[in-house]
């Protein structure tokens, strides 16, 4: 399966000048967050697959302008052809407003998910906003990542997990791709293709 991940900066190659041919072999587009709903309305426009979403710390407009077309898998898990995709958007709380948690708040979201976890037997891709704790993250409270994504990952040792929220071009010296057991982390940052086996 190909996978298109976006975050944070809309790609002016899929938008701006945009070429249907640019979303061919694509099986499915995962967003994970802080981008326009109307971009991602857009590509769900002229792409046959699923478009799937979490929310970013930004995207508290989507509540009044959800993208059309696409399917969010927030605190849930989505099966397409084989693949199970876990989505936990939002970032760790540094002021008030939507889509952000604690450490605490986090887990508690995660602990919920006991029974899908178990019934699904686990999830292939974790697809989140922020970064795990101490891969990808940084020291700054507002680009720390999430215990609760390390000890998921460490449990159920999926495949892929694709994030944003750390920007490539901030000069905080991210990685594109980091990998932690048998699992490959992505920070989907603009934009990033990758190839997992169903």
């Amino acid at each position: 399966m190909k996978i298109l991940a976006l975050s944070d900066v809309e790609s002016k190659a899929l938008w701006d000048f945009f070429k249907p041919e640019r979303l061919e072999g694509i099986d499915v587009i995962v967003s994970c967050g802080d981008l326009d709903p109307h971009y991602l309305s857009f590509l769900a426009t002229f792409f046959h697959g699923p478009v799937l979403y979490v929310h970013g710390n930004h995207d508290g407009h989507y509540e009044n302008t959800p993208p059309d077309g696409c399917i969010c898998i927030e605190d849930q898990i989505y099966e397409y052809e084989g693949v199970r995709f876990l989505g936990l958007g939002g970032s760790m709380r540094y002021k008030e407003g939507p889509w952000q948690f604690t450490q605490t708040q986090m887990n508690r979201r995660v602990r919920k998910l006991w029974f899908t976890l178990a019934s699904h037997r686990g999830f292939d891709v974790l697809v989140t906003h922020a970064p795990a704790w101490q891969i990808n993250d940084h020291d700054n409270l507002v680009h720390t990542g999430f215990q609760a994504f390390r000890r998921l990952i460490d449990k159920y040792r999926p495949k892929l997990m694709l994030h944003g929220h750390v920007h490539l071009n901030y000069g905080m010296k991210a990685e594109r791709v980091r990998t932690l057991g048998d699992t490959t982390i992505i920070n989907a940052f603009e934009r990033y293709i990758v190839k997992i086996e169903t």
